[in-house]
Formats: C-alpha cells, sequence, structure tokens
C-alpha cells in the first residue's frame, strides 16, 4: 500500500507540474458509511477534513479537466482520493464540478477492500482570480465489503465544503 501512495504522490505531482494551472484545497467531509445485511440498512455519519493538491487544464473557455490527489481523514479512516472532474464553467463565478473518484483505503479494517471508487458531483465558486469555495458531493458505487456468506454491503459517500487556493 505504501508504495502505491507512493506512485499516487509522484503522480499527481508530475501532473502539477505540467498543467496550466494549480492550486491547493482544504476543508471539512461529513461523511457515511451505509452497511446492509439481510434486508436492514444502518448509517453512521462521522466528520473529518481534507487537503489535496489540483491542477487544471484548460480544453475550451468554460471547460477545464480538473484532476486532483487528496487526503481525507475521518474519525479512523484515512483515504487517499484521486478525482478526475470536468469543470464546466456555468458563469465567470460559478463552476459546475463533475467526475469519477479513486479512493484508497489507507488503513482498511479485515473484511474491507481498500478501492472506492465513486462520482463527484459539486459547485465552486470564485472569490477572487486566486480564491475558490466549493461544496460537492461524493456518491460511493464500490460496495467494500469483501466477498462474504451474509451477503451484506458497506458505501461510503460525504458531503465536502471547503476553500482552494491557485497558483
Amino acid at each position: 500500500m505504501k508504495k502505491l501512495v507512493l506512485v499516487v504522490i509522484i503522480t499527481a505531482s508530475s501532473i502539477c507540474l505540467n498543467a496550466q494551472s494549480f492550486g491547493i484545497r482544504a476543508g471539512i467531509d461529513f461523511a457515511t458509511a451505509t452497511a446492509k445485511f439481510d434486508g436492514l440498512s444502518v448509517s453512521e455519519n462521522e466528520t473529518g477534513f481534507y487537503i489535496g493538491l489540483f491542477s487544471k487544464f484548460n480544453v475550451s473557455e468554460k471547460f477545464d479537466i480538473r484532476p486532483e490527489v487528496d487526503y481525507l481523514n475521518i474519525k479512523d479512516l484515512d483515504q487517499i482520493q484521486v478525482p478526475v472532474l470536468a469543470e464546466i464553467g456555468l458563469s465567470d463565478k460559478f463552476s459546475l464540478l463533475a467526475g469519477p473518484s479513486f479512493g484508497f483505503i489507507l488503513d482498511k479494517e479485515e473484511g474491507v477492500k481498500s478501492f472506492n471508487l465513486g462520482v463527484d458531483l459539486g459547485l465552486s465558486y470564485n472569490i477572487s482570480e486566486k480564491f475558490l469555495v466549493e461544496a460537492r458531493y461524493d456518491l460511493g458505487i464500490s460496495d467494500l465489503a469483501e466477498d462474504n456468506e451474509f451477503d451484506a454491503s458497506l458505501k461510503l459517500s460525504g458531503f465536502q465544503i471547503g476553500i482552494g487556493y491557485l497558483f
């Protein structure tokens, strides 16, 4: 797992160096773990934080590709998330963010898979040329429960609110 994290960090660094612009982001993550078993559904909510790097590749006047590498910490869960987002300009200040998110759980418990695929959807607001605020929802698609005889499932999702700075 340490080698995987190192590869992700090196790849992200090279992407940022080749980007047309790059920045940092940080904020609060309101996470939900939903477990289903034998027709019952149980959810647990926890609050944590995230910090990360992002880059922007301009495709057209109103469309950017925005890869990111984020570190999330929520209670006893550490995760590296790598969203690859389309950033669609809705106006001079507002942008829509949407795309897949690839999560790598660093400290998984027994019976839990380490790869978490999700879909992100959110809005970004440019306060100035350098500062932005954003809110997004990460819908967990992957069933994180390893093969089991009880037909149980586990999914992680989260709502993020934060700020960003472009260099």
